[in-house]
């Protein structure tokens, strides 16, 4: 059996800090979990706005998977990979938590948007 194929579309904001950083850690996390069975479509909104409105992609970094779990948002720097691969189904489902409590991750900007 072949391993899935994930595909990836990010939407930057030109040169910013914030989308080069995304690609980065895009570019890092794919390399370490995915490894030749990733492909990522880098889409600079600044270049090609009408895409991103199409897409209703309103903040950058956005991260959208194509496949295989389409429509799965992540927008943020991508820096907390382990809440981004249990997104992805990479990682841990679940993990035991005191009731009550509540998991935070480094990157408080990155969230799932479905």
């Amino acid at each position: 059996m072949t391993p899935e194929l994930f595909t990836f579309r990010l939407y930057v904001a030109g040169q910013a800090p914030n989308s080069m950083q995304a690609i980065a850690n895009l570019t890092k996390l794919c390399d370490e979990h995915l490894p030749d069975r990733h492909e990522i479509e880098i889409v600079d909104i600044c270049l090609d706005p009408g895409r991103a409105l199409d897409e209703q992609i309103y903040m950058t970094p956005t991260l959208i998977c194509v496949s295989p779990h389409p429509g799965r948002r992540i927008v943020g720097t991508l820096s907390s990979t382990e809440p981004i691969l249990q997104i992805l189904g990479l990682g841990p489902a679940n993990t035991s938590r005191p009731e009550g409590s509540t998991r935070r991750t480094a990157d408080p900007a990155a969230q799932l948007a479905r």
